[in-house]
């Protein structure tokens, strides 16, 4: 897989770091040459690009046309979007990932800009402290096809009237599907005969309209 990363500071840096070890070709766009510098020592086996990202002529210097992902990760939310609308616009790129570094600008991170897919670290950082402090709440983990269904996760309290139960007892809604449980550190995949225990953390994925009839049927509420 192609992907190419505007931005070289530390969520560029790792990201691309991360994807090379793994096999990917990576190509990383940062206009600062410091910051270039610093990207071409942290991962020397990718190739960093200097320019801006938000110029038609940068993009097609990195070959943008040939790329699987893009991925928006500078610190600047209007630069993300101007290059995430390039990359699908211009250049048809067939999935766009885009960082919000603010909460407020959020609601931009849509189809019409070229985003496919949008990241907000503080909603992140939310989501793992309420994951972390609390039992029987759902906690929305990530939003995935722009906003339309969440990765959500609810622990098991317990006094649950569900523990002991099979999977296939839970009157489960519609748009909403049990994709994983941890279980004392390991993962297990649900299938309708599985039976759920006091304190595992149930993943699964719905719609927002189906969010709160799943935690009742996942809580034994309904």
């Amino acid at each position: 897989m192609r992907v190419v990363i505007s931005g070289a500071g530390a969520v560029g840096r790792h990201l691309a770091s991360d994807l090379a070890a793994r096999g990917h070709e990576v190509v990383v766009i940062e206009q600062d040459p410091a910051t270039m510098h610093t990207a071409q020592d942290w991962a020397p086996e990718v190739l960093v690009i200097l320019g801006d990202a938000c110029e038609p002529w940068v993009l097609q210097k990195a070959d943008l046309s040939t790329a699987d992902v893009v991925v928006a990760a500078t610190g600047d939310d209007e630069d993300n979007l101007v290059t995430s609308l390039l990359a699908k616009q211009e250049f048809a790129v067939p999935r766009v990932l885009a960082r919000v570094n603010h909460p407020r600008n959020e609601w931009l991170f849509n189809e019409q800009w070229g985003v496919d897919e949008s990241v907000s670290p503080p909603h992140i950082l939310t989501a793992m402290v309420e994951e972390a402090v609390t039992v029987g709440d759902m906690v929305r983990l990530l939003k995935l096809e722009a906003g339309r269904v969440a990765l959500v996760e609810i622990t098991l309290p317990d006094d649950s009237p569900n523990a002991g139960h099979p999977l296939y007892e839970f009157r489960t809604p519609p748009d909403s599907a049990v994709v994983a449980i941890l279980r004392e550190g390991h993962v297990v995949i649900p299938q309708p005969e599985t039976v759920v225990a006091a304190g595992d953390e149930i993943l699964a994925l719905a719609s927002p309209e189906a969010e709160s009839v799943l935690r009742a049927a996942l809580m034994g509420e309904n």
